[in-house]
Parts: C-alpha cells; sequence; structure tokens
C-alpha cells in the first residue's frame, strides 16, 4: 500500500521563512522607491507558478484524452498542483494594485492621443481586461477542481464512470485553456508593450507553460521516489518524462525561432522594435543564454539514453529547465517594464518567497490525498511498465 506524504517541521520551517524573506523583499522594494521593478517581478513570478500548474493540468489533461497507461501512477502530481491556482488567483488580484505602474494602455489621457491604443481600446481596457481574469481563473479553477474530485471518487467506487467523465471534463478543458490561457498571455505579457503584437507569441507561452508543467511533473516525482514514496517509479518511467522534456524542448526551440526568423526577415520596425533591447543592447546575453538553456541545453543532454534514465541527471535537468523558464519570462517583461538590466535582491528575494509558496501548496495537497489513484482502470499498466 501507498505511504501517505508527511510533511516534516523543517519543511514547514524553511517555507514560512523563504515567504517571510519574499514578503520583505516586496515591501521594500515597493517602499524605497523601486515600485516598478518590483511589480514587474511580481508579474513575473505570478505567471512563471501559474503557468507551470496550468502546464501541469494540461499534461493530466492529455494522458486522460489519450488514455495513457505508463502515466498512471503519477497523475496525483499536476492534480495537487492544480490547487496553487485557487492561491494564484489571489496573489493576481494584487497585481491590479501595481497596473498603471506596468501598463501604458490603462492611462486615459494616453490613450486619447494615440491613434493605434484608441483603436485597441475596446478591448484593452482595465474593466474587460479584470472581467476576463475572473473568468479565466474561475474556468480553470472549476474544470481542474472536478476532475481532481472525479479522481478521488474513483478511488471509492472504482469502475469506469468517473474515468470516462474525466476524460470527457479534460477534453472541455484543453480546449477551453487553448483560447483561455492565449488570451490571458496575451493580457498580461504582451500588452505590456501595446504597440507590439507577434501571432506567435501566445503560441510560444502556451508551449512553454506545457513543456515546463511537465518538467515540475518530472522533478516531484523524482524528489517524492528519492524521499521513499512512489516506489513504482522505473528508468521505464524516468524515460517517458524525458522523452515528453526532449520532444517538448524541440517544439519550443522551433516556435522560439519562428517568431524571431519571421520577425527578422521582414526587418518592419513596428516588429523589429521588441527584439532591439533583446539583442543589441543590455540583454542581449540573456537573449542567447534563454535558447541555449532552454533547446539546446536538454537537447543535447537527454539525447543520451543512459543520462535520460537516471534520477539525478534528469533532476538535474529539471532544475536546469526551471531556470530556463525564469529568464524567458525575464526576457518578455523586463526590457518593457526596467529602466536598467540588474538581478538585484528584488530578483532573488521575490522567486524564492513564490517558489517556497508553491512548494508548500503542492505539498500540502499531495499530503491530504492518496499518493496513486487506486482504482485508476490504467494503474497496473503503469505499476508494471517496464
Amino acid at each position: 500500500m501507498e505511504k501517505q506524504l508527511k510533511v516534516g517541521e523543517g519543511f514547514k520551517i524553511i517555507g514560512f521563512v523563504l515567504i517571510a524573506f519574499g514578503l520583505f523583499t516586496v515591501l521594500t522594494g515597493l517602499l524605497t522607491g523601486d515600485h516598478v521593478r518590483t511589480w514587474a517581478n511580481l508579474l513575473l513570478n505570478n505567471y512563471y507558478f501559474m503557468s507551470v500548474t496550468i502546464g501541469a493540468t494540461f499534461w493530466l489533461a492529455m494522458q486522460a484524452i489519450t488514455q495513457s497507461g505508463w502515466s498512471a501512477a503519477y497523475v496525483r502530481i499536476p492534480q495537487a498542483m492544480s490547487n496553487y491556482l485557487i492561491v494564484s488567483f489571489i496573489l493576481w488580484a494584487f497585481m491590479f494594485f501595481g497596473i498603471h505602474d506596468l501598463y501604458h494602455w490603462t492611462h486615459h489621457d494616453a490613450v486619447m492621443h494615440d491613434p493605434i491604443l484608441l483603436h485597441k481600446e475596446p478591448y484593452l481596457n482595465v474593466p474587460f481586461f479584470t472581467i476576463r481574469y475572473v473568468l479565466f481563473f474561475a474556468l480553470w479553477i472549476f474544470l481542474t477542481q472536478r476532475i481532481k474530485k472525479l479522481s478521488l471518487e474513483e478511488d471509492k467506487i472504482g469502475g469506469l464512470t468517473n474515468f470516462n467523465k474525466i476524460e470527457f471534463t479534460s477534453k472541455v478543458y484543453i480546449f477551453v485553456l487553448a483560447i483561455t490561457f492565449s488570451l490571458f498571455s496575451i493580457d498580461w505579457l504582451m500588452s505590456l508593450d501595446p504597440h507590439w503584437y507577434s501571432t506567435i507569441y501566445a503560441v510560444k507561452k502556451f508551449v512553454m507553460a506545457f513543456y515546463h508543467g511537465t518538467v515540475m511533473i518530472t522533478a516531484i516525482a523524482i524528489i517524492l521516489y528519492k524521499l521513499g514514496y512512489l516506489p513504482a517509479l522505473t528508468k521505464t518511467h524516468m524515460g517517458d518524462f524525458a522523452r515528453y522534456i526532449f520532444a517538448l524542448s524541440i517544439i519550443w526551440g522551433y516556435i522560439w525561432l519562428s517568431q524571431y526568423i519571421l520577425i527578422w526577415y521582414a526587418n518592419i520596425p513596428e516588429e523589429t522594435v521588441y527584439y532591439v533591447p533583446r539583442i543589441l543592447k543590455e540583454y542581449k546575453n540573456y537573449f542567447y543564454l534563454e535558447l541555449i538553456v532552454n533547446w539546446a541545453f536538454p537537447f543535447l543532454f537527454l539525447m543520451w539514453n543512459r543520462v535520460a534514465k537516471n534520477a539525478w541527471a534528469l533532476l538535474f535537468v529539471a532544475v536546469v529547465l526551471m531556470a530556463g523558464q525564469w529568464i524567458e519570462l525575464y526576457m518578455s517583461i523586463m526590457p518593457d517594464t526596467a529602466d536598467t538590466h540588474n538581478i538585484t535582491y528584488i530578483e532573488v528575494g521575490t522567486f524564492l518567497g513564490y517558489f517556497a509558496l508553491f512548494a508548500m501548496v503542492v505539498t500540502w495537497s499531495l499530503a491530504r490525498i492518496p499518493l496513486v489513484a487506486k482504482n485508476h482502470p490504467y494503474l497496473i499498466e503503469s505499476l508494471e511498465h517496464h
């Protein structure tokens, strides 16, 4: 029988200390005059951990829709991660206090004197922006909580009724997610520069979420295994997780290159303005680092099968890719908001605080549900997957 996860006191203490440190960092940044950089970091970390959660739940939905057998023993990880969406909704609400510091289109006078912003005003206005934020989160939370509830009911009664309901709900969820998450990314990230747009931008952020959400599931599964939980995790399972990461790194790299090459080749000033500070100025090193970390590193590292099936090596890849997502979001947000490029105590403290909160929410959630869905129809196939 699978052991129930126990949360140690040391973990709780470290978590609360890091959360307090993150809160202190944010308050210090807001009160000492560096408020724009602080709001930008709050945006970065809100999006980071929300997108990881969205990507993990998308992975969960894909397992149900494709009736995947090998992953049945690990569905509780993204189900537990889905609880973070509730916390994330609250954290995003605080972003409205800094909305005028980040978004040029929220200033009425600026809109009235700018033909482009005036044209976009029916969509880019604060009331409609707020409605979309609430609606999107409501849909995500409702559908992911329903999937988790059905899975827990399946533990009690077995059969295929709840399994079929999970599959149907998952189909609805990925359809909803394709629209809502794309618009959410446009709302909160692309509109930082309301004069610029890319038709591939939302696709790139969706792939990033799926990519790094899968990375996070992999990391959590390996950590639980190393702590004595999930004993059924085998090299074959790790190889499957690694193949997911390997494939998604290629897709991410393709989308990254597609956006850049199309804009570079067209050489239209209204489009190239996005890449000028990111290539020609102080962010240029991060521009290439983003590609190396998120594509070249996992592509070359995971090509060796022995490495891909090694728990410590795969965990190392996951940690590097978590840093890779932070770099990508830093490059998406900071050139449009911060006056200078600096990695300061605000960047470090804010990330540590959010990371600790995310870890505590996921751990707390895992500790309150069985780690393995015992009546999942494909559980035996997953446990005997070799």
